[in-house]
C-alpha cells in the first residue's frame, strides 16, 4: 500500500481542526498520523488555556532561567516525563484564558500566602517560554508582565508575532511598560496589529510611543480607545 507524504495527510486532517476527539483519536492510529496532527491541534490550543492540564503540560517545557521565576514562590514543576513534542511550538494565539487557566492550575493555599504574586510569576515563566520556543506564534496578549527582563529580551528578538494586545497595565508599571513597548516597536519588522485600549494612557506615555511610531515601518493597525490623549499637564 502507498503511504501518502505528510503533506496530503496535513491537508486531509486540516478540514477537521474543530473536531478535536476525532483527531485526536486518529492521532493514536500511528506514529505518522500523530506528527501530522499534533500540531494542528495544538495551534489552537488558546481555546483550552482554561484547562489546568494543559498549564501542567505546559509548565514541563520551561527551561532553567524560565523556571527561576518560580523559586521565590516555592512553585513545584510537575515531575512527569518531558513532553513527547515541543507543544508550544505550535501555539499561535496566546490570549487573557491563560490567566484563567493558571488561577485554576495554582493550589489555593499557594494564593492565599502569596497572593496573586504566584499566579504573575508562573504567567511571566509561560510568557517567556511562549516567546522563545513560539515558532508559529502570531498574537500575544500581555500586561504587566511585559516589564519582566527576560519576556523583553526575548520580545525584543521575536520575528513571528504580528499582533499584540497590551492590557490592563497598572499605574506603577506604565512608564516602564510603554518604555519596553517603545523598544520594541523601534526593533520589530514583523508587529502590523497593536491595541492598546483600556489602558488610561496620558501625553507623556503617548509622546514616548510617538518614538517607536515613527520608527516601525510595518504597523498598520492601532487601536487607542479609551485612553486619556490630550494636552500635556503644566
Amino acid at each position: 500500500m502507498t503511504t501518502l507524504p505528510n503533506e496530503c495527510y496535513y491537508i486531509i486532517f486540516n478540514n477537521f481542526r474543530r473536531y478535536h476527539k476525532s483527531l485526536f483519536s486518529c492521532a493514536l492510529v500511528n506514529r505518522q498520523w500523530c506528527r501530522v496532527i499534533i500540531p494542528i491541534l495544538w495551534s489552537e490550543s488558546e481555546h483550552h488555556f482554561h484547562d489546568e492540564k494543559l498549564i501542567r503540560t505546559l509548565l514541563l517545557m520551561l527551561n532553567a532561567e524560565e523556571q527561576t521565576l518560580l523559586i521565590p514562590f516555592k512553585i513545584s514543576i510537575p515531575s512527569n516525563p518531558n513532553p513527547l513534542f515541543e507543544y508550544s511550538s505550535y501555539i499561535i494565539s496566546v490570549t487573557n484564558g491563560l490567566h484563567d487557566g493558571i488561577r485554576n492550575w495554582v493550589p489555593p493555599y499557594e494564593r492565599y500566602e502569596f497572593g496573586y504574586e504566584t499566579e504573575n510569576a508562573i504567567k511571566c515563566s509561560l510568557i517567556a517560554m511562549f516567546l522563545r520556543t513560539g515558532k508559529n506564534l502570531k498574537y500575544l496578549n500581555i500586561d504587566n508582565t511585559i516589564c519582566n527582563q527576560i519576556i523583553f529580551e526575548n520580545l525584543y528578538k521575536n520575528t513571528t508575532i504580528t499582533s499584540i494586545e497590551l492590557c490592563n497595565i497598572s499605574s506603577d508599571s506604565k512608564p516602564k511598560a510603554i518604555g519596553v513597548l517603545t523598544n520594541v516597536l523601534c526593533e520589530n519588522s514583523t508587529l502590523t496589529s497593536l491595541d492598546l485600549r483600556r489602558n488610561q494612557l496620558g501625553f507623556e506615555e503617548m509622546k514616548t510611543l510617538v518614538e517607536g511610531f515613527y520608527k516601525n515601518t510595518t504597523l498598520n493597525s492601532l487601536d487607542l480607545c479609551n485612553n486619556r490623549i490630550g494636552e500635556e499637564k503644566h
